[in-house]
C-alpha cells in the first residue's frame, strides 16, 4: 500500500467513523480531496491530481470529480465536519472553551464569518460561513445563526467564553450572550458611550489612560442608554499600536487583557489558510456555497494535521520535523512536516489524538521571542474604579 492510500484510508475510516449520515462516495471523494491538499499544500482542484489514485486516465477527469463535488447542495458541511471536531473537543468538558470570532475577505468579494476554537496556540475551525460581501464588517443578523448552532453544539459545555473584536462590540450580541450564559471578552470601538463615575456618558477613548496603565471600572453602563452593565479594562500596553478597551462580564482584573489576546490565534489561522500552509485565494471558485465546501476541505486538514503533530508531540518525536531545541512551530506545521516525511521518507502514519487542552510544551521560535512575550504585557499603575449608576436631572 502507498502512503497516499495510506494516508486517505485513516482519513475515510475517521470520516466514516463520525460522520454516518453521509453518503460514503461523498466520504471518499472529500478523503481523497483532504490528503492530496495535506500533500500538496495547495486549495487547487487542478494540483490534486498527482496525490490520487483512481482509474481516470485524464486530469479533466480527476477535476470534474471535484468541481462535482463543490457543485452538490445536497452535501452539508456541518454534518461532515462537525462530528469530527466535537470528537476531537471530547477531553475539553472540564476546560473553558474560548472561542474567537472574526471575518476575513476573499477578493473582495466574499466575506468568511468564522469561529474557531483557540487551542494550545493557535485556533481550530468550528463553524464557517460565507457571504457574498465585500466589507468585513457584517451584521448581527448573518453572524447570528453561526452562534446559535455553537451554542447547541457546545451545549454540554458549561464554560464558554466568545472573543471578538471592535467589529462585533454592539448591543445585540451583548444580549444574546447573557441569554446564552456565555462569557465574552469584547474590544470595543474609541467612539462608543460609557457611562462610568461622571453624570453623563463619555465616549471610551476619553478613558484611555498613558503609556504603561491600565484601568479597571467595574459596573459600567454601555451606549447611550447605560442599560447594559458589565465590567471595563482600559490599557495602553507597551509595544502596541493602540490602546485596549475590553468589556466582559467577569470581573475586571488584568486576566481579561490575557483573555482577550486569545482572539489574535485566528488570525494566525487565516494566515495558515491564505498562505502560511494551504493557498485558499488561489482556488478559482467564485461561489459562496462552493467556498464553503471548499473550505471543508481546508478544514478538515487543518484539524487532522493539528492532532498529527500533538500525536507527534506526546510520541517524542518532535525534533525529527521541529530543528529548535523546544517547541518552535505550531502543532499544525509538525504535523504537516511529519506528513511530509510520511510520503517522501517513509515516516509512520500515526493513529489519532483528540486535542489537547493543555499543552504540555509552549511554542516560542527564540528565546528573544519568548522574552518579549514574558515581558510584552506588564504596568506601572493599575488603578480600579467602581461605578454607580447614576440619574440624569431633567
Amino acid at each position: 500500500m502507498t502512503t497516499s492510500t495510506h494516508l486517505y484510508g485513516q482519513l475515510f475510516d475517521q470520516l466514516r467513523q463520525h460522520s454516518r449520515v453521509c453518503d460514503l462516495r461523498h466520504l471518499k471523494a472529500l478523503a481523497w480531496m483532504v490528503s492530496a491538499l495535506l500533500y500538496s499544500g495547495e486549495l487547487n482542484l487542478a494540483a490534486w491530481e498527482p496525490y490520487v489514485v483512481s482509474r481516470a486516465t485524464k486530469a479533466q477527469s480527476t477535476e470534474r470529480r471535484w468541481q462535482r463535488f463543490m457543485d452538490n447542495f445536497r452535501i452539508s458541511v456541518m454534518a461532515i465536519y462537525v462530528p469530527l471536531v466535537l470528537a476531537a473537543l471530547s477531553g475539553w468538558k472540564q476546560q473553558r472553551l474560548y472561542l474567537a470570532l472574526d471575518t476575513t475577505v476573499l477578493w473582495d468579494r466574499f466575506c468568511m464569518i468564522h469561529l474557531s476554537v483557540v487551542c494550545c496556540g493557535r485556533a481550530v475551525p468550528l463553524l464557517w460561513r460565507v457571504l457574498e460581501h465585500s466589507s468585513a464588517t457584517v451584521a448581527f443578523e448573518e453572524y447570528q445563526p453561526v452562534l446559535r448552532r455553537a451554542r447547541w453544539l457546545l451545549r454540554h459545555h458549561p464554560d464558554v467564553m466568545l472573543l471578538a473584536d471592535r467589529g462585533f462590540a454592539n448591543q445585540q450580541l451583548v444580549k444574546w450572550l447573557r441569554q446564552s450564559h456565555w462569557h465574552y471578552a469584547l474590544r470595543l470601538p474609541c467612539d462608543v458611550l460609557i457611562h462610568t463615575t461622571r453624570r453623563y456618558p463619555w465616549m471610551v477613548g476619553v478613558l484611555y489612560p498613558p503609556l504603561g496603565e491600565a484601568r479597571l471600572y467595574e459596573n459600567v453602563g454601555l451606549w447611550l442608554d447605560g442599560e447594559h452593565r458589565c465590567n471595563l479594562v482600559v490599557a495602553t500596553v507597551q509595544g502596541a499600536k493602540e490602546s485596549w478597551a475590553v468589556v466582559t462580564d467577569e470581573p475586571p482584573t488584568l486576566q481579561t487583557l490575557w483573555q482577550y489576546a486569545f482572539r489574535f490565534r485566528v488570525e494566525e489561522l487565516f494566515l495558515d489558510s491564505k498562505s502560511g500552509a494551504f493557498e485558499l485565494e488561489d482556488s478559482r471558485l467564485r461561489s459562496a456555497a462552493t467556498l464553503e465546501r471548499l473550505y471543508l476541505v481546508a478544514a478538515i486538514a487543518l484539524l487532522f494535521a493539528t492532532t498529527q503533530g500533538m500525536a507527534v508531540q506526546l510520541a517524542g518525536l518532535r525534533q525529527q520535523v521541529d530543528p529548535h531545541w523546544r517547541r518552535g512551530i505550531s502543532y499544525l506545521k509538525i504535523g504537516l512536516r511529519w506528513l511530509q516525511g510520511v510520503i517522501y521518507k517513509g515516516r509512520t502514519l500515526l493513529p489519532c489524538v483528540p486535542l489537547l487542552p493543555n499543552d504540555p510544551e509552549a511554542c516560542f521560535a527564540s528565546l528573544k521571542a519568548k522574552h518579549d512575550y514574558d515581558d510584552h504585557i506588564w504596568f506601572h499603575r493599575v488603578r480600579s474604579v467602581v461605578c454607580k449608576p447614576v440619574s440624569i436631572l431633567n
